[in-house]
């Protein structure tokens, strides 16, 4: 993630099971929210994603309250977003000794909070 504000808290969750384009498709509706509307948002979306990023979101809360001394109630996400991590190399036995790969992607999400002006 780019340089963020001063006034900006932010969290990082490595190593999500589970493609970045996924997690892109849940973080792209809840950026520019407030908190407790994105809460609301990831608690009743059929997405498997929306677990990790439920945790991160609340990590980046817990930081801007307790090192920032930020109210909850008036932060909004300014910044969401995920990256690619290292994909889990495993492998299938198929038909005549053949092995068939298969790669568990992972991601890295990241999500910045700030207070609404």
């Amino acid at each position: 993630m780019a340089n963020t504000a001063p006034d900006q808290a932010q969290a990082h969750g490595r190593f999500i099971r589970g493609s970045a384009s996924k997690v892109r498709r849940v973080l792209d509706q809840i950026r520019g929210r407030s908190y407790r509307e994105a809460l609301i948002l990831l608690e009743f979306m059929p997405y498997r994603s929306t677990g990790p990023i439920t945790k991160v979101l609340r990590s980046a809360v817990a930081n801007a309250e307790h090192n920032m001394g930020l109210d909850p109630g008036s932060l909004v996400i300014t910044q969401a977003s995920a990256d690619m991590g290292p994909s889990l190399k495993r492998f299938r036995p198929r038909a005549q000794g053949r092995a068939y790969a298969i790669k568990k992607q992972t991601c890295h999400i990241s999500i910045a909070v700030a207070p609404s002006t």
